[in-house]
């Protein structure tokens, strides 16, 4: 088999002009069982990363040990809180303030005497009370051009 392709990615893999792609086709190629015998030292370079990942992993107990070690407590996790939960408070205030002027109100009601009467939106306001009947027949009524002045009589 011609294996022109691997090698002329092998070699810009050495100039550094390969794109992951290309690197991801020689890890592929690399990864088979049967590689040619030209090929064959490069294949440790290609496969190391996958099978370095499973072998040297530190796990819980390290962290734990470790920790145990220092005298410190576990890290504390980050969480995320939503706006609902930053604005509880002020609902909460919000629905205090509401309770407190229910209740204000009801108490007014409740508390005012039963025999005053009740004030009602038309005795706030007076009413008209018509003038004088010498100066509603004394008016005149004038022409915007001065050209007569008869006094109107009803």
């Amino acid at each position: 088999m011609d294996y022109k392709y691997i090698e002329q990615l092998l070699e810009r893999y050495w100039q550094c002009e390969t794109t992951l792609e290309e690197e991801q086709i020689l890890r592929t190629f690399f990864s088979q069982e049967n590689v040619p015998a030209c090929l064959l030292p490069y294949k440790d370079l290609f496969t190391y990363e996958q099978s370095d990942v499973e072998e040297n992993v530190l796990g819980d107990e390290f962290d734990k040990m470790m920790l145990e070690m220092t005298g410190e407590a576990a890290p504390v996790k980050a969480r995320t809180i939503s706006m609902v939960q930053r604005l509880k408070p002020l609902f909460k205030a919000a629905a205090i303030v509401a309770i407190i002027l229910t209740l204000g109100n009801a108490s007014q009601v409740a508390f005012q005497p039963k025999d005053t009467p009740q004030i009602t939106e038309n005795d706030l306001y007076e009413k008209p009370t018509d003038g004088v009947e010498v100066a509603k027949a004394d008016t005149m009524r004038q022409d915007s051009m001065k050209l007569s002045e008869a006094p109107i009589l009803k």
